[in-house]
């Protein structure tokens, strides 16, 4: 989850640190206090508000991180959100960056690309709670590795030539059953 692309973005450490977990609102009143940085924090209140250029975009990516990972939203966070998503639409550079976070990451993020909207009360989906699980698993950590070209497959420990296959020719696999579903046998020079 901490390492979602969807849900990492460049931000200046300070703002960063002054966000912590606050909650999102509007703050006419409250001064900007980062220099030309267009961020507001009311540390009485635990409430801080973005630009305007990044509303829309922010609530996109909290609808997804809450959708995929099982997250748990209050209503006025969700109305807040709903409003600047509708408020501030998806911009060209988000869709492009959509675009390139998905070929990376295997999927989309549903409310940029529209296949989803959120409304009050939504069901989270949570289909990122497995694959979150699964990557604090060992055999994640040190996954089984396949040779596409040769076929054969190489455990982490026990296989001496598991880290001579070419990366160009890596296929990974969460266990020998997955590897031996995919076509692959085991190398014969593994213990």
């Amino acid at each position: 989850m901490e390492a979602d692309l969807h849900n990492l973005t460049p931000v200046v450490g300070e703002l960063n640190s002054d966000r912590q977990n606050f909650n999102f609102g509007v703050l006419p009143a409250t001064p900007i206090q980062h220099g030309a940085c267009d961020f507001k924090v009311d540390f009485k209140t635990r409430i801080v508000e973005p630009r305007d250029e990044i509303k829309g975009m922010l609530a996109r990516v909290y609808f997804y991180m809450h959708d995929r990972y099982g997250l748990n939203i209050s209503k006025q966070q969700q109305r807040l959100l709903m409003a600047w998503n509708k408020a501030y639409p998806v911009s060209e550079w988000e869709l492009i960056r959509d675009f390139r976070i998905s070929k990376l990451m295997g999927h989309s993020n549903p409310f940029v690309t529209g296949e989803k909207t959120w409304e009050l009360g939504h069901k989270n989906t949570a289909k990122g709670a497995q694959a979150f699980i699964q990557v604090k698993s060992p055999e994640l950590n040190n996954p089984i590795r396949g040779n596409k070209n040769s076929r054969v497959y190489h455990l982490p420990s026990g296989c001496p030539s598991y880290d001579l296959v070419s990366p160009s020719n890596i296929v990974e696999f969460v266990s020998e059953a997955a590897a031996n579903d995919a076509g692959f046998r085991k190398a014969g020079n593994c213990l």
